[in-house]
């Protein structure tokens, strides 16, 4: 007998779900308190996935197939970080235009 092949979106969704809950527990075991704007996002996060098997609309912000965005990974990964106690949130290059300076 065949077995169907894994769908790709639902293991997107259970993975983004349970790293989701994960970061909360995290968070409370270790007795962080997570900002109302963190809480917020976690909370309305899980409901997109929930409801429609991706937290974002736009399909050109993730890849194909993913349950969360580009930036809303990097959130996840810095909520996750102040959970395990990582003092500062994860360093954001900044862009510069124009020619870099040159060594003197």
């Amino acid at each position: 007998m065949k077995r169907k092949p894994p769908d790709r979106k639902a293991q997107a969704k259970r993975a983004a779900l349970n790293a989701l809950r994960r970061a909360r527990r995290k968070a409370e075991r270790a007795g962080v308190k997570l900002s109302e704007w963190e809480g917020e996002f976690l909370g309305s996060v899980e409901d997109r996935l929930k409801t429609f098997g991706r937290a974002f609309g736009d399909p050109e912000k993730g890849a194909p197939g993913e349950a969360l965005s580009a930036l809303q990974h990097l959130k996840l990964k810095e909520i996750a970080a102040k959970a395990a106690g990582e003092k500062k949130p994860l360093a954001r290059r900044r862009r510069t235009r124009g020619k870099p300076k040159e060594a003197e």
